[in-house]
């Protein structure tokens, strides 16, 4: 399920990779070895593989609007240096390019490029390497970055280097194609931000409404379906974890009861379903 829709509303998955990540219990420092063992069962191997990494799906979503398109996270990004993550360093496949050619659309349809947070695989495509300089990929849209987000990761850099800063980021910035903006924007009468903060520091989801139909483009408030069904469980990058945990069980509790459409960044794929109770926490009822 690589497209759906949403009265005049389309929204298209574009997938670069899917594969194992980190062990579970390095990729979430509180899940215990018993928890993991109970859940192997419904986890593997989809969500789970054999090395008991979590697998995660590495995409971007698309929002096409009677008005706008609409591209939100832009994945890891080809020619990057990232020696600390071999599998992304210097990558030069056309997975990215490709899926999204086979959704009919180039860079140059894009409008508007939402990023959710400013992490390394959630700004790669932002920009691509030409004659040795960074320039923004997408050449006629509006990068949309929360303003406090943005500061954060500026000040951070300038203290040390953060490579995707400095090749993903600043270089938007850059060429004025930059819109600062809060974490509760309404960019238009289709598609809103909404607050989501905890796993970055100003992180947001995105809304997207059509047909009396609502669909939320999570961003990395949730990793894995095994925070569905235990929300309390942390992910190693989380800015301040005690309030990812409350702005993920807010959120589930919200769409559990609104039937909204979630569209999760990392999960493996179909990655898009309804939120439904499973005793104390939730699960995926996937398709639209």
């Amino acid at each position: 399920m690589d497209r759906f829709t949403l009265g005049d509303l389309t929204i298209h998955r574009i997938v670069e990779s899917e594969e194992g990540n980190r062990h579970a219990l390095d990729f979430f420092p509180n899940l215990t070895p018993e928890l993991l063992a109970e859940s192997r069962s419904w986890l593997h191997p989809r969500a789970l593989d054999d090395q008991d990494r979590i697998v995660l799906c590495m995409q971007s979503y698309v929002i096409r609007t009677p008005h706008h398109t609409i591209l939100v996270d832009t994945c890891l990004g080809n020619d990057k240096d990232r020696p600390s993550h071999p599998q992304w360093h210097r990558k030069t496949d056309r997975n990215w390019m490709t899926s999204l050619a086979a959704a009919g659309l180039r860079v140059e349809d894009i409008d508007y490029v939402l990023c959710t947070h400013l992490h390394i695989d959630h700004v790669g495509w932002n920009t691509r390497l030409e004659d040795g300089r960074w320039v923004p990929t997408f050449p006629r849209a509006r990068y949309l970055f929360s303003g406090k987000e943005l500061a954060f990761w500026e000040a951070r850099h300038a203290e040390q280097p953060i490579p995707w800063i400095a090749d993903s980021v600043l270089p938007v910035v850059a060429a004025n194609r930059a819109q600062m903006v809060t974490s509760d924007h309404v960019l238009d009468n289709h598609v809103r931000l909404l607050p989501t903060p905890g796993h970055t520091i100003d992180h947001f989801a995105v809304q997207a409404r059509g047909g009396g139909q609502q669909a939320v483009i999570t961003g990395d408030l949730i990793h894995s379906p095994l925070q569905l069904r235990y929300p309390g469980i942390q992910m190693r990058l989380d800015h301040d974890p005690a309030r990812a945990v409350a702005t993920r069980r807010a959120f589930l509790e919200d769409a559990c009861d609104t039937g909204a459409l979630c569209c999760f960044a990392h999960f493996p794929s179909p990655s898009v379903g309804r939120v439904k109770r499973w005793g104390s926490g939730f699960r995926c009822e996937e398709g639209v």
